[in-house]
Order: C-alpha cells, then structure tokens, then sequence
C-alpha cells in the first residue's frame, strides 16, 4: 500500500479536483526527477541523492526560501523510501501534539513501519518542542525534517542540529523560472498571453519563489484571450512578490555584512545597491546608520576623520526629516565612505591593546605618573619622577606610561593614505625621539 500517494492524481489530499486546485499545487512535481532548480542536493553525487541512492536517509534540515520546493521535496524523500508521511507545524502544534504523533510513530515502528515527519517552520519551536525531538531521533522511531526559511544555526539549538544534516536549497533561478512557466503551458494546454519582455518580468517580479510565479501565471491564464500582454501591461495587472528579508533573521545580518564589505571594497554603486536593498525590505534606517557610523571607525578610521562626522550628520538629518528624504542621507552617507581612503590600523591597535588590557590585570600605573594627593601618598613614592611634557622640547619627556615590566608594545601602525599618512610622520618622529631620549641611550 502506498502510504503517500493520493487516491488518484486529479485529486489532492482532500479530494478537491485538479479544476479546482491552485497551478501551484496542480503542478507539483510526482518524483524527485521532476523537481526543478535544485540538482545540487537532488543530483546522484549530491548530498540528498547519495542519501537516496544508499537506500537511508537520515534526519535533515532544509533551509531555503520560500517557493523553492522543501515541502515537496519532503514528501517525495518520504515516498521513495517507503516511510510514512507526517506533516505538522512549527506554528499549530504543542508538545501535546508531538507526543501523540511520536506515539502512533512508535505504533507504527512496532509493526515495521518507519515515520518521516516533516516540521514546517521548525525554526518556530521553542526549546521544549525542540527537545522533545530528541528520544525519538536517537531510537529510530522518528526521522525529523525540519523546513525553514531561517538560517538554522540562529533558530535550532544545537543538540538538534548535531542530529540533522542541513540541506540548503537555492533561489530558483532564471532558468529554472522559464521551466516552470513552460511546464504550467503544457499542463494547461494554453500559452501564456506575454511577450517575451513580459514572460522575463514575471520572473524577475517571483524573486525566486516558484510558487509566487506559477500563481502569477494562473492570473495571466485568466486573462482576456486574443491579446499579448507586454511588460508594461503586465506590471498594472501583477503584483510583485516582496523581496524577502527579516530584519531579525540571517538576510538581515547577511544584507549589514554586504553594505560594509562593498564599502571596505570601495565600491559605491555595490554600497548604495544593498543599502537601498535593505532599505526596500524594511530595514529601520536607524540599524543602517549604526552600521555606517561603525564602518567609519572600523574601515576607514583616521585615514578620514571627517567620515564619522559625515555619517552622524546623515543621522542627525534622517532623524530631522524621516523616510524617504532622509534615505537620500544614508545613500550619500555610503558612497563617501565607499570613497574614503581605508586604514583599519586603529581597529587593529584597538583588538590588541584590549587583549593586553585583558591579560594584564589589575597591574598599577607607574608610580610616577598617579598623582600624590596626600602628604601620605607622596612619602610613598606617588608622582615621584614624573616628568611635565611641556617643560621638555618638543613638548616630549618619552618617559615610560605602561605598567612597571610591561614591554611597549607598538600595535597602532598608521597606513601611508589619507590622513594617516600625517600620523604616520608623527609616530615616526615620537618614535625617534623616544628612543633619543630614553635613559642611557646616550
């Protein structure tokens, strides 16, 4: 008995007929052969393939987005390997509803069965859901497909992910697009009314998602027959699927890591790109500028001094002015950094003096720089030996300003651009008359 498939193939789980069912569910694919744009975990050297190909597959985790085919490829991995099929929800079930499934899995297991159970959205589970997982993935009696739209290694704990094997799955591309789109004209038996300009709209209006294209094509279907639709036509008719993002989930930190790499890059047009991106997908233009202003310090640092006033500037008039004016504040603010000359010499001085600070302790002053502000404190040595720099020429004493024992350590290294090439003059010249007026040098 097959324990996966339908009755009959016109007809979906719940009987609907296939007239009657989204493009988007008439067309799922019957075998894994069929599944387009994902060859990569789906090939035989691939990772599901090699899974399929020994006979055995283990508990996975598939992290993609939306449209890309984890639920249908779950229900496939489940058919091809003859375990039963369960589908719950992150977002509906408790952990009532796990134990009764792990109990009738457990039934099923007596009597020879295996369970696959597919967990939609696993990345939804609190720790108590996720940890139930756990009995049930170690004896055999479950094996878990989680599917997620989130990076699991910021949503899954780590005892389950030790279990699992993540799978990702990429965003369709073009091609595998326009497939999609001649797989719903042959199944259909009608040719979609768009112009090729318009056919490649609507795939870059789906973003990726499959299921957003072929729900689209369905709307095209339904237009009045005899004319063609260009894109002009079909941009008033469709609407474009948003651009996916969650401004506490991976693409969130994956978009903040693409602004500050193009603008290290010195790359303005990249810098712009993904700063409008986020801003598109809901970014707050307030975590945009935190970034900017942190750029400032960490990549272009005292090469421009001027590049942290630019960025609390465009702060100052976003705050004043709000969206969208205020955006133009965040797009100039970037493509000056993305200009500015780079050092990260004082980010650098800055990991290694913490490190030394760290390492260090509690050691003291020197004594001859902590002022005596007793008659007690001086009798003890307090201040004794300190040297006023302005009595000195230069203005410079060199006497020692590191705890008693500890070396100078030399981590600031000003670079020869922008204005640290004027700091770098004057380290130099410290240095030298460090060394000259150090005691005994003569």
């Amino acid at each position: 008995m097959d324990l996966f498939s339908p009755k009959d193939e016109n007809e979906n789980a719940t009987g609907q007929s296939a007239d009657t069912r989204p493009l988007a569910d008439v067309l799922r694919p019957k075998s894994l052969n069929d599944v387009i744009g994902q060859d990569k975990l789906l090939s035989a050297q691939g990772p599901l393939g090699s899974m399929l190909a020994a006979g055995r597959i283990s508990s996975i985790i598939l992290w993609g987005p939306p449209g890309v085919g984890k639920t249908t490829i779950a229900r496939l991995l489940a058919r091809e390997t003859g375990l039963y099929f369960e589908q719950m929800s992150a977002i509906f079930s408790g952990v009532a509803d796990l134990k009764k499934a792990f109990q009738a899995a457990r039934d099923r297991k007596a009597m020879g069965q295996g369970t696959f159970m597919l967990i939609d959205e696993i990345h939804r589970f609190n720790k108590a859901q996720l940890d139930s997982l756990l009995p049930v993935m170690e004896d055999g009696t479950v094996t878990v497909c989680g599917a997620t739209t989130e990076n699991p290694s910021f949503n899954v704990n780590r005892a389950v992910l030790s279990r699992c094997q993540i799978m990702t799955l990429e965003r369709l591309d073009e091609d595998a697009l326009a497939g999609l789109l001649a797989r719903a004209e042959d199944k259909t038996g009608q040719t979609l009314p768009l112009t090729d300009d318009a056919r490649m709209l609507v795939c870059g209006m789906a973003d990726g998602d499959g299921r957003a294209l072929l729900n689209m094509a369905e709307s095209a279907l339904s237009w009045p027959q005899g004319t063609v639709y260009g894109p002009q036509e079909v941009a008033n008719r469709l609407s474009r699927r948003a651009a996916q993002y969650d401004r506490a989930g991976e693409n969130h930190y994956a978009l903040a890591s693409a602004i500050q790499k193009s603008i290290r890059g010195s790359d303005p047009e990249a810098a712009i790109y993904w700063v409008n991106r986020a801003l598109e997908g809901g970014e707050d233009p307030r975590f945009i500028l935190r970034r900017l202003t942190m750029i400032a310090w960490e990549d272009v640092g005292l090469a421009d001094p001027e590049a942290s006033r630019v960025c609390l500037s465009a702060w100052d008039t976003y705050d004043r002015l709000g969206s969208p004016e205020g955006d133009l504040a965040l797009s100039q603010a970037a493509i000056y950094l993305a200009l500015a000359p780079k050092s990260n010499a004082g980010y650098v001085a800055y990991k290694a003096a913490r490190a030394d600070a760290r390492e260090s302790g509690s050691r003291p002053p020197p004594m001859s720089i902590i002022n005596g502000e007793t008659k007690a404190m001086r009798d003890l040595g307090y201040g004794e030996g300190y040297q006023y720099d302005h009595d000195h020429p230069d203005a410079f004493s060199g006497q020692n300003f590191f705890p008693d024992g500890m070396p100078r350590p030399g981590h600031y290294q000003p670079v020869e651009r922008g204005f640290e090439r004027e700091l770098s003059k004057r380290t130099r010249y410290f240095e030298k008359l460090r060394h000259e007026r150090k005691p005994g040098s003569d």
